[in-house]
């Protein structure tokens, strides 16, 4: 690695928003017109996403972008909404972004000194503040809509209704509604640290200043009886959880708590939320995709408390644990994999969804996707390099 000074400032002048975008699957909507600003769009028809504006598509180091919500930002804050998309480590979420926007734009990967400056000026206006946000409890009489397009029924709205909230910004000066929000706590108290934010239409996001280093949604489903709890199910988002809650309820024995991560994976979410159920077997619920093996690879390393290295390769993972290196098929139980090749005590538990589907709440939906857990490094030069060709034609 190369020792230098991470320089967000010199690096969002060669990252674009739209270098980012085209990578996470976004495309250009001609529909919406081609000038100032330019309109990408995640998602098709029903399916749709996410839809970003991006002002100064020619000028990489001054573009931001908002959403008709009132949510806005730049490339960073777009890297930070999708880290869980770019597989990397890091001890926190500057290091990880700074090891992306170095792989954009083709420099070396940094051995991480932070830029003190920009990241301070944004840790400033990033504290979370409670007061900002009007939160009101879920009117059981009138559940909103977004639960029910996610394939979510009422009974398990009601049953988990006691770890959700309406949420209004009120800083937000284009959308006066509110959203859905999944309050975050941290095994310190039980003090809200932010929320895990949905709406309609796709719309996804946290409150702004939300810890998601050591904070997380949990759904304590044993009455507060933390000694108690026998199993903890780990997801990457609410909706999975309370998805994986409605398809398996029944098999749910005892007490138990649910978990999101929201998108993210940290090790202090996990110690934090096991520290507070001692008693609890944790267990990877995370998505079909290399994100959610890397998750589960990962968090049985924490859980088993051995040291472990995870990079990927052409024909899946490489894992470096216990003196021993090997390959790890993403299309297999890590679990078994994992006891083929080292001795393990099994205290991690995995509860992935069916093969056929990327995550619980698709799953939930019955809707069934073609898995391409290591596309064909090809495929992904040419899928990147024709929205790239598109975009030159405006």
């Amino acid at each position: 690695m190369t020792n230098y000074k991470v320089n967000f400032k010199d690096l969002k002048s060669r990252v674009g928003i739209d270098d980012v975008a085209y990578a996470l699957g976004y495309r250009l909507d001609r529909k919406a017109g081609v000038g100032k600003y330019i309109e990408l769009v995640l998602g098709d028809g029903r399916d749709k996403r996410d839809t970003i504006i991006v002002s100064n598509h020619r000028d990489k180091a001054s573009q931001f972008f908002f959403r008709r919500d009132g949510s806005k930002g730049d490339v960073v804050t777009l890297i930070r909404e999708n880290l869980s998309s770019f597989y990397v480590t890091g001890k926190d979420d500057w290091q990880k972004i700074a090891k992306i926007m170095a792989r954009f734009a083709n420099l070396p990967e940094p051995e991480y000194r932070e830029d003190k400056e920009y990241i301070s000026s944004n840790r400033s206006s990033q504290e979370f503040d409670k007061s900002r946000y009007e939160v009101l409890p879920l009117n059981l009489e009138k559940i909103p809509k977004i639960f029910s397009q996610r394939g979510i029924s009422d009974e398990t709205v009601k049953s988990l209704s006691p770890f959700i909230s309406l949420i209004r910004d009120t800083k937000n000066e284009n959308f006066d509604g509110y959203n859905i929000g999944f309050p975050y706590t941290d095994a310190i108290d039980s003090d809200i640290k932010g929320y895990e934010i949905r709406g309609l239409s796709g719309y996804k996001s946290k409150a702004a200043g939300t810890n998601s280093s050591s904070a997380a949604w949990v759904a304590d489903l044993s009455g507060g009886q933390n000694y108690l709890v026998k199993s903890v199910f780990l997801t990457e988002s609410a909706f999975d959880a309370m998805a994986f809650y409605q398809i398996n309820k029944a098999q749910l024995n005892g007490n138990f708590v649910m978990v999101s991560l929201g998108g993210t994976f940290s090790n202090k979410q996990i110690t934090g939320v096991l520290e507070r159920f001692p008693n609890a077997r944790a267990f990877d619920c995370f998505d079909n995709d290399i994100a959610g093996r890397i998750y589960g690879l990962r968090l049985m390393a924490l859980v088993e408390d051995f040291p472990i290295k995870i990079s990927k390769t052409e024909n899946g993972l490489k894992v470096e644990a216990k003196n021993k290196s090997f390959e790890v098929d993403p299309e297999r139980s890590i679990t078994s994999q994992m006891s083929e090749n080292i001795s393990i005590r099994h205290k991690m538990g995995q509860w992935t969804p069916p093969k056929a589907f990327k995550d619980w709440n698709d799953c939930l939906m019955n809707k069934p996707i073609e898995i391409s857990l290591i596309p064909n490094k090809n495929d992904r030069n040419t899928i990147l390099a024709e929205e790239r060709k598109s975009t030159l034609k405006i």
